[in-house]
C-alpha cells in the first residue's frame, strides 16, 4: 500500500514539473507596407533590401507630371477667374458712375424712371457677378493649394526608424495607390509568435513568465506572455500567442526559429 502511495506522489510531482515546449518564429509588432499616395511613374528608389532605414529617410520618389499638369491647368482657371473678377469691377465702376449721372438727371425731369431703374438692376446684377467671380477666385486658389500639397506625397519616406525587408517597385515602374512597394519591419519591437493547443490554453495566461530561447544565436533567457489571440484555427484548434522578451545586443531577426518553456 505504501509503495501504492508512493508511486501515487511521484507521479504527481513529475505532473507539476511537466514543462511544455513550443516552436514559433520571430516577428515585428511593427510592419509596414509602404505604398504611394497617388498613381505615377516611380523616378528612383534609395533603399536596398536589409538595409537599415532613419524615421523621416526617402525612400522611392514618383514622377511628378500629372500633377505638374493639374498644377498648370489650376493657375490657368485662376487667371481666368481673376480677370473676370476685373471685368466686372470695370463694368461694375461703370454702371455707378452712370447711375450716379441718371439719378441727377431724373430729378430734373431729364431721364425717365424706367431707365434709372434699369442701371439700377444692372448695378445689383454687376454687384452679384462681382461676388460669383470672388468666390471662383478663391476656390480656384484653394484647388492650387491642394495640388501643390500633392507634391510632398511624391516623396515617400520612412515613418521610423526599421529595416527594408522586401522592395517590390524599381525606377521606371508604376507606383499604384494600395499596392506595397517597400515593406519595413521595426526591429525595436519584435516578439516571438507561437501556437498552443486549446487544451493547453487552461494553463497560460498573459503576463506568465516563461523560458525564450533562439538556438541560431545561442540565446536564452526569460520572456512573458504578451498576448494570447482568442481565436482559434478551426483546423488545428491552436491559438496564436505572442511572448516578449530582452534581446537587446543580441542579433534576432524576424523569421528566426525560436523555442518558447512553458513550466
Amino acid at each position: 500500500m505504501r509503495k501504492i502511495i508512493l508511486l501515487i506522489a511521484l507521479f504527481a510531482a513529475g505532473l507539476s514539473g511537466a514543462e511544455l515546449t513550443l516552436t514559433g518564429s520571430v516577428v515585428s509588432d511593427n510592419q509596414k507596407m509602404m505604398t504611394s499616395r497617388y498613381m505615377g511613374f516611380v523616378k528612383k528608389v534609395y533603399v536596398v533590401e536589409g538595409e537599415r532605414v532613419k524615421k523621416g529617410q526617402l525612400l522611392y520618389t514618383i514622377d511628378s507630371k500629372e500633377i505638374d499638369s493639374a498644377k498648370s491647368q489650376v493657375e490657368l482657371a485662376i487667371s481666368q477667374a481673376e480677370l473676370a473678377l476685373q471685368m466686372n469691377q470695370n463694368q461694375y465702376n461703370n454702371i455707378l458712375t452712370n447711375l450716379a449721372r441718371h439719378e441727377r438727371l431724373f430729378k430734373k425731369g431729364m431721364v425717365s424712371k424706367y431707365e434709372l431703374e434699369n442701371l439700377q438692376l444692372a448695378a445689383e446684377n454687376t454687384k452679384a457677378m462681382i461676388e460669383i467671380a470672388k468666390k471662383q477666385v478663391a476656390q480656384a486658389k484653394a484647388k492650387l493649394a491642394e495640388v501643390k500639397n500633392q507634391y510632398k506625397y511624391l516623396a515617400v519616406r520612412a515613418p521610423n526608424d526599421a529595416v527594408v525587408v522586401e522592395k517590390r517597385i524599381n525606377a521606371g515602374e508604376m507606383a499604384i495607390p494600395g499596392m506595397p512597394a517597400i515593406i519595413l519591419t521595426d526591429l525595436s519591437r519584435l516578439k516571438i509568435m507561437t501556437e498552443i493547443s486549446e487544451s493547453d490554453l487552461k494553463d497560460v495566461k498573459v503576463g506568465q513568465k516563461v523560458m525564450v530561447e533562439i538556438p541560431s544565436i545561442g540565446l536564452k533567457r526569460e520572456g512573458k506572455v504578451y498576448a494570447i489571440i482568442p481565436s482559434s484555427n478551426p483546423m488545428t484548434h491552436q491559438f496564436r500567442m505572442k511572448v516578449s522578451f530582452d534581446y537587446k545586443g543580441q542579433p534576432v531577426y524576424p523569421g528566426m526559429y525560436a523555442q518558447v518553456t512553458i513550466k
